[in-house]
C-alpha cells in the first residue's frame, strides 16, 4: 500500500506561503539533496488547485543537471478541483468529488509514495479524513509575520509522533511526523 507524504516549506512562525520568496538563501546543496531523495522516493504527486496552477505554471519550462525537473515533470499528477476542467501540464488528472474515496484508491495501487507539495486546504481537508501517512514539515530559520498558515482553523486536535529530525547547514530542519498510533 502507498503512503501519502506531505512535504511543507514553512517559517517559524508557521507561515507557508509564497515559500518562493522566503526560502532561497537557506536553499543549500544539503538541502536541494534531500528534496531530490524525497521526490525520487515517490512516483506520484497529489496537489490542490492553487499549487498545481502555481507548479504548472514555473515546472514544464525547467531543467536541470540532476533530474529533479524531468523527474517532477514525467510523474503522474492528481490536482483536487472543482473549478479546472483542462490540465495542461503533461500527466495530470483532476479529481472532482468523492475525494476521500479517490484518495483511498490511491493509495491502495502499487507503487512508491504519493507527494503531497504545499496544498494547505487540501492537507486541511486529508487530515479529519485520516489519509495522511506522514508530515514533513520544513522549517526555515525566518519570521515572516503575516501570511497564510499551513493548519487552519477548525481542525480537530490531531496527535503527532516525531519519527526523526534533519538539520541542515543554513538552520533549516525537517520535523518528520506520523500520526499517534500510526506506525
Amino acid at each position: 500500500m502507498r503512503r501519502i507524504n506531505v512535504t511543507e516549506f514553512v517559517s517559524v512562525d508557521g507561515v507557508m506561503e509564497a515559500p518562493h520568496e522566503w526560502t532561497g538563501e537557506y536553499f543549500g546543496e544539503d538541502v536541494g539533496q534531500f528534496k531530490q531523495e524525497e521526490l525520487f522516493a515517490s512516483d506520484a504527486i497529489l496537489l490542490g488547485r492553487v499549487t498545481y496552477e502555481g507548479f504548472a505554471a514555473a515546472w514544464p519550462s525547467r531543467t536541470d543537471d540532476d533530474g529533479f525537473a524531468d523527474r517532477i515533470n514525467s510523474l503522474p499528477k492528481f490536482v483536487v478541483t472543482a473549478t479546472l476542467d483542462e490540465l495542461e501540464w503533461n500527466n495530470s488528472k483532476a479529481i472532482k468529488g468523492n475525494i476521500a474515496g479517490k484518495v483511498r484508491k490511491l493509495k491502495e495501487e502499487p507503487g512508491q509514495d504519493v507527494l503531497v507539495y504545499g496544498s494547505a486546504q487540501l492537507v486541511n481537508s486529508l487530515i479529519p479524513m485520516d489519509l495522511i501517512d506522514e508530515f514533513q514539515i520544513m522549517v526555515f530559520p525566518v519570521v515572516l509575520g503575516s501570511g497564510k498558515r499551513l493548519f487552519g482553523n477548525g481542525i480537530d486536535k490531531v496527535g503527532l509522533k516525531l519519527v526523526k529530525t534533519t538539520s541542515f547547514e543554513s538552520g533549516v530542519v525537517v520535523l518528520t511526523y506520523q500520526r499517534a498510533g500510526n506506525e
